[in-house]
């Protein structure tokens, strides 16, 4: 290995150490609203947000701000703060899934992604209700709690768990066909996907998380995520991406069978 190919990996990896670490504080803030009975607001998109959700991105930004004050940071409630170094930016969901949240369903989760010159080379997804926390960066591997991961074997789209957050959204976003072709092909079909389906495809406990629409902000930890587990993510075309306001993650085995399947 080159020394610069080892700077590289040094440095990727203590920008993965601070992720963990914030999302990790963040997410144990967000618990002390979780099951209290607290009343989202509804923003303009009619999504829901609550104080526990800016609480957070507030921590998750003044953290990112101390240690890194030249990096870009765009976060689901308050928007993107330029430093001087836009090669580096930061994406914050404070609370993917905070319907869920409300409803004290505990799959929510706090995002951190970091691009590199337009690259994503770092993500962290924390269920804190559940306190798994995934984390990975390029060259470093993919880790659930400590442990490295990957995803599963499965081959067959016949034996696959495929995962969704919302079975309506697929209608809604022209995807109905390409859904029901999968659900025919899939073995088990589960909802409440969100942020905690990808994780699950990325640590091999199901094979497919399919979304018709998402934000950057909920993708943004996902392609090294999945990539060093040796799955893929990006929109549903087979390109890596955080922008297509679409999202699939697969294990490499199924990914051509899943590809020629949306296509019909």
């Amino acid at each position: 290995m080159h020394e610069t190919e080892i700077k590289v990996g040094d440095t990727y990896r203590s920008y993965m150490e601070f992720a963990v670490e914030t999302a990790y504080l963040a997410g144990r803030l967000t618990l002390g609203y979780f099951q209290a009975g607290i009343r989202p607001e509804f923003k303009a998109d009619d999504t829901p947000v609550t104080v526990a959700d800016q609480r957070a991105e507030e921590l998750i930004r003044s953290r990112i701000e101390h240690k890194y004050p030249d990096h870009a940071v765009v976060g689901e409630e308050f928007g993107e703060s330029g430093g001087s170094d836009p090669r580096h930016r930061w994406y914050i969901d404070p609370i993917d899934g905070t319907k869920a949240f409300t409803r004290g369903v505990p799959l929510y989760a706090v995002l951190l992604g970091l691009e590199i010159e337009g690259r994503v080379e770092v993500g962290v997804a924390y269920f804190p209700a559940l306190n798994e926390m995934v984390a990975a960066a390029t060259g470093q591997g993919c880790w659930l709690n400590g442990r490295r991961v990957w995803v599963s074997q499965v081959s067959e789209l016949s034996q696959a768990v495929v995962l969704f957050t919302d079975a309506g959204s697929f209608e809604e976003y022209g995807r109905k066909q390409a859904w029901e072709r999968i659900c025919r092909s899939a073995w088990v079909r589960a909802g409440w996907g969100d942020a905690y389906g990808h994780c699950l495809v990325a640590t091999g406990r199901a094979e497919l998380m399919l979304d018709p629409i998402v934000s950057n902000w909920d993708c943004a930890p996902f392609p090294p995520i999945l990539k060093e587990a040796g799955g893929y993510f990006g929109d549903w075309t087979g390109n890596t991406t955080i922008y297509a306001n679409e999202a699939v993650s697969v294990n490499a085995d199924l990914l051509s069978a899943v590809m020629t399947t949306i296509r019909g």
